[in-house]
């Protein structure tokens, strides 16, 4: 896979669909250059970009339904640098610390045709760049909470309410669940909307014992 990708690279070099610089299909100037979220969401949730604007968009669509996966990379780095901004005061005043990194699942069913789920890739990259630069703690936890339930795309549902519904039961804690007992969680997702489907992971983390549940998205 790693072969076929160098070779796709040769052919079809990446270039950065905000700038064309060639290399990146969004280079870390222009990403940091993109609008910030700037529509209201829960004091936990912490979303770096407005989804509106087109490069934000256009990266996200590439990465989820075109598998460029070489976009997580620059996701990643910006979202580690808001953990890290935001873990700076939490870890003092709420002695949020050691947390544990958990991506929102994908059902089985839309794993299998994705091939891939977005956000525990980003988790991934994010843990790598902890490692590298020795910063703050992070464990990643692919396997605690699981969607076991196929949901319509949350996208095409308008109504809130009707969104919490459509979530209502859909995750669930798989195993090791004393691995979270009184810990602090960090979720990862790409984009959040209304939150509806970080709220829901939330609840059955803090059912399951968890001390504290704050959230990172790329969007909002």
């Amino acid at each position: 896979m790693r072969f076929l990708n160098t070779i796709l690279d040769i052919v079809f070099p990446a270039k950065c669909i905000s700038c064309g610089k060639f290399g990146v299909n969004l280079c870390i100037d222009c990403l940091k250059e993109a609008p910030g979220a700037e529509r209201e969401s829960a004091n936990w949730i912490f979303p770096i970009f407005d989804y509106r604007h087109p490069s934000i968009k256009k990266a996200l669509w590439l990465l989820k339904y075109k598998g460029r996966k070489r976009l997580v990379n620059v996701f990643a780095e910006i979202i580690y640098e808001k953990i890290l901004e935001e873990l700076s005061d939490l870890s003092v005043l709420e002695n949020f610390t050691n947390p544990i990194l958990i991506p929102i699942p994908l059902s089985a069913k839309r794993y299998r045709e994705r091939g891939f789920n977005q956000a525990q890739l980003i988790c991934e990259e994010i843990v790598k760049i902890s490692n590298i630069r020795h910063g703050v703690y992070l464990r990643l936890e692919n396997n605690i909470l699981i969607k076991i339930k196929e949901t319509e795309h949350q996208a095409r549902i308008k109504e809130r309410n009707i969104r919490l519904k459509n979530l209502a039961n859909s995750f669930v804690i798989k195993s090791n669940q004393q691995n979270i007992e009184k810990r602090n969680i960090v979720l990862i997702d790409d984009i959040t909307t209304t939150g509806a489907t970080l709220n829901e992971a939330r609840k059955i983390l803090k059912h399951a014992g968890a001390r504290k549940v704050i959230a990172f998205t790329v969007a909002h």
